[in-house]
């Protein structure tokens, strides 16, 4: 059996979400079945997942990208068009069973929710990715056995132990005292630091100089914070892009390949987009047709967008690389 896996690496950057719409209610506890739940997905939960396979679409995605905060989701793209790729969901959801809850399992119908399906660039069902601190790591493609998926599994819960993300979902169905899925163990997983919470809120709320403004408090707290400076770079090119029209941009930038805003706003929609590696190129190359002040911004705005891709990620380490070569 063929499969095409993605390397952890490619933790940050690697798809574009820019584009869904934040929901208007929380998706906890959804049916698995319901809404264009994949064949299997029921009996899934029949078998012991229960509360860990749940149905993901447009309107309701960003809150898998939250709960990605407290442990990691897995999503599986399937089509209604090959049912049989539904039936992925079901692999998936006896190991999230197996594997104690340590990560949720959300399944999407493509054919259903075309923003995701533009979004994460399906091409091929199933397809499988996973969420990690709001961002997505593509895993691999194709409908796999268990004992193929588990090694990627294991690798995935290693990443997240990596960056203190321990929560568990709980496959009971439901909570006594409220009436609401109770998704979560709380005693398994650690409250996110105020500074990460506070930004977090913000940037679901659509605030982001709010966003800023807390991670900025936190660095002034512990300028050593990476996660912070992390997000505020992300958040930094969020507020960049925000409003920016793709096409008068690219235009602009290919007008004067010497104008560094021109490029860097390209380069900017190019990681936003996913498109890293292009937008490393773009600035690299801007260094190396520019002097003085207008070279020094372009290498620092291109420092600042390997942050936003994260240090881990192989296209930083290619493109530091290729910086140093246009400097020297």
């Amino acid at each position: 059996m063929s499969q095409q896996p993605f390397p952890p690496s490619a933790l940050r950057g690697a798809v574009d979400l820019s584009a869904l719409k934040r929901p208007a209610a929380p998706a906890r506890g959804a049916s698995p079945a319901a809404g264009g739940g994949a064949p299997g997905a029921a009996d899934a939960a029949g078998n012991g997942a229960a509360g860990l396979v749940v149905t993901g679409t447009d309107a309701t995605f960003q809150d898998f990208v939250s709960a990605s905060l407290r442990y990691p989701v897995v999503v599986v793209l399937w089509s209604s068009r090959l049912p049989e790729s539904g039936d992925f969901v079901k692999v998936m959801g006896g190991l999230a069973a197996t594997n104690q809850g340590r990560f949720q399992v959300v399944s999407v119908n493509v054919d259903e929710n075309p923003g995701l399906l533009r979004a994460l660039q399906v091409q091929q069902v199933p397809m499988t990715i996973a969420l990690l601190q709001g961002r997505p790591l593509p895993l691999f493609v194709g409908p796999l056995l268990p004992q193929e998926v588990q090694p990627v599994i294991d690798e995935l819960l290693q990443v997240a132990v990596q960056n203190g993300i321990t929560g568990r979902v709980s496959p009971d169905t439901e909570d006594e005292s409220t009436g609401d899925p109770a998704d979560v163990d709380e005693d398994a997983e650690p409250e996110l630091p105020p500074h990460l919470a506070a930004a977090f809120d913000a940037i679901e709320a659509g605030d982001l100089d709010a966003a800023a403004a807390a991670y900025e408090r936190a660095l002034a707290e512990n300028p050593a914070d990476a996660e912070a400076k992390a997000g505020l770079a992300q958040v930094g090119l969020m507020r960049r892009t925000e409003g920016v029209d793709p096409a008068t941009a690219r235009a602009a930038a290919a007008a004067d390949p010497a104008d560094v805003g021109a490029q860097i706003v390209v380069a900017d929609l190019d990681v936003l987009g996913g498109h890293v590696a292009d937008a490393f190129t773009r600035l690299v190359d801007t260094v190396r047709v520019t002097s003085d002040d207008d070279r020094n911004r372009a290498r620092e705005h291109l420092l600042e967008l390997f942050e936003v891709v994260g240090s881990g990620d192989e296209r930083v380490a290619v493109g530091r690389r290729a910086l140093m070569s246009a400097l020297f």
